[in-house]
């Protein structure tokens, strides 16, 4: 092989070598979703990162912005529950949305984190009347696809 050819492959194995570097870190990196747009509050927006940490745990950690106050919807809710679909199909109650002040704030954003043991497929939010509440009730205001 002339030096010029040996070159020429040299090179394109390294640039072969970046790509493939790079997709890889891309595809180890922690999925970020968004939420999909929403029926009952179209100007919310959210994302939701869902990380395995190296006990095998879910790491849950949701952004939210423009979600208006549950008391402002028709009919009137008292709060937000986060809830998740497992990959067994049960649905399980992450919590409460709370806000530093414990309602949203005048930039209507909140944040929202959570630890699981069981393998979420997706996240989704609703508007309910009872902290307590053990089944998601039919206002669903925000959901992300299945991931």
């Amino acid at each position: 092989m002339s030096l010029v050819k040996k070159s020429t492959v040299t090179k394109l194995m390294q640039i072969m070598s970046s790509i493939l570097l790079v997709m890889w870190v891309a595809s180890s990196c922690t999925p970020k979703l968004t939420f999909l747009t929403s029926t009952v509050v179209p100007a919310a927006r959210g994302t939701v990162k869902v990380k395995m940490d190296d006990n095998k745990n879910h790491s849950i950690d949701i952004a939210l912005t423009n979600l208006a106050e549950p008391e402002r919807l028709n009919p009137p809710k008292k709060l937000y529950m986060v809830w998740m679909e497992t990959d067994q199909g049960i649905v399980k109650n992450l919590g409460q949305i709370i806000t530093d002040s414990g309602t949203f704030s005048k930039t209507l954003k909140a944040d929202f984190k959570a630890v699981t043991t069981f393998t979420p497929v997706k996240v989704f939010i609703t508007a309910e009347d009872d902290v307590n509440t053990e089944t998601p009730g039919w206002v669903v205001v925000l959901t992300t696809a299945k991931f």
